[in-house]
Parts: C-alpha cells; sequence; structure tokens
C-alpha cells in the first residue's frame, strides 16, 4: 500500500545504500523531491533503444540490471547503484527497526559482482580510513577499485590473491 498525497496520486521512497532518501510520486510526473526541491527529470530512449535520464540539465545513460522484489540495481553511465523503492511507510518501519537494532562493530565489505582478486592493498590488523582502496578485483578485464565505507582496523581478509569471488561474497572485515 502506497500512501497517496493531496492530489491523490502514489508516493514513493528511492532510497541508496548509503539512506540517502529521493521522493517521488507517480513516476509518470517525472519529479524527483530531493529535500525541500521538487527537481523535473525527463526519461528519454534514442533511436539505438538505449535509455537516458535528463536530471538538472545533465544527460545519464541508466539500464536497470538487476530487480529483486524493491531492491533495484541500476546501471548509471557505467556506475552500479543499489537502491530500493518503498512507500513511506516501509521506510519509516526500515528506518525504526535499523535505529533498535544493535549496531555491529564489524562492516563486511562485499563483492560487488563477481571476478578475480588481483592485488590487496592492505594486510590484516592495518588502519584504514572511509575511501581508502582495499583490493583490486578483476571483472570482464576491467580492474576495480574496492574501497572501504568506514575508518577502522581490518578484522579479516576472507580470500587469497587470484582467487575467484562471486557477487556479495564478503571480501574483507573491517573493525569500527
Amino acid at each position: 500500500m502506497f500512501s497517496k498525497s493531496k492530489k491523490g496520486k502514489q508516493k514513493f521512497i528511492a532510497c541508496t545504500d548509503k539512506n540517502k532518501k529521493y521522493e517521488f510520486a507517480n513516476p509518470k510526473e517525472l519529479y524527483i523531491k530531493q529535500g525541500k526541491e521538487n527537481i523535473p527529470i525527463e526519461i528519454v530512449s534514442d533511436k539505438k533503444g538505449f535509455v537516458y535520464i535528463i536530471w538538472k540539465k545533465k544527460k545519464y545513460q541508466v539500464e536497470i540490471i538487476e530487480k529483486n522484489q524493491n531492491q533495484y540495481e541500476v546501471l548509471v553511465n557505467g556506475v552500479s547503484y543499489p537502491i530500493t523503492v518503498e512507500s513511506p511507510f516501509s521506510y519509516k518501519r526500515r528506518k525504526f527497526l535499523a535505529k533498535s537494532k544493535e549496531q555491529s562493530k564489524v562492516e563486511r565489505i562485499q563483492a560487488p559482482m563477481p571476478g578475480k582478486i588481483v592485488e590487496f592493498l592492505v594486510e590484516e590488523d592495518q588502519e584504514v580510513k572511509e575511501g581508502e582502496p582495499l583490493l583490486i578485483l578483476e571483472a570482464m578485464k576491467m580492474q576495480n577499485e574496492i574501497v572501504s565505507n568506514i575508518q577502522g582496523k581490518i578484522n579479516k581478509i576472507n580470500f587469497n590473491l587470484e582467487d575467484n569471488v562471486m557477487k556479495d561474497d564478503v571480501l574483507i572485515e573491517v573493525e569500527k
């Protein structure tokens, strides 16, 4: 069940994995609420079948890579973003449950895609900063730098050099 806005339209909330929130009504209206500002977007496709979002006068190529219930993985200009689309009620419920859940002291860095570990840039017991590169993962002949999303100490490295990993495998555990 989605809530109705003042005009009787459905409201949705898209959330990123970093809990950044974007509110929007029926997607056909093509406005996204960011903070207190309503920002218009335009969805267009070209003759070759590629889909683009035009937002703030910039053009972004978009592709939905994976959908699982209300969770999506969206490729924008070649970069993958996990998002969820929720009703305001389910968003409030998720936020409430996250507050009541005991915070873990260990952050698990997962593989964003299947690939092969070609280089470790850290060792166990090493201190790392947020945004610091941890390892290089090769996928589809491209090398991807996997970075820490928190500051902490490397608790455990779960794989070895040259190991093949699957999407969502826990590569490294970082203690906050």
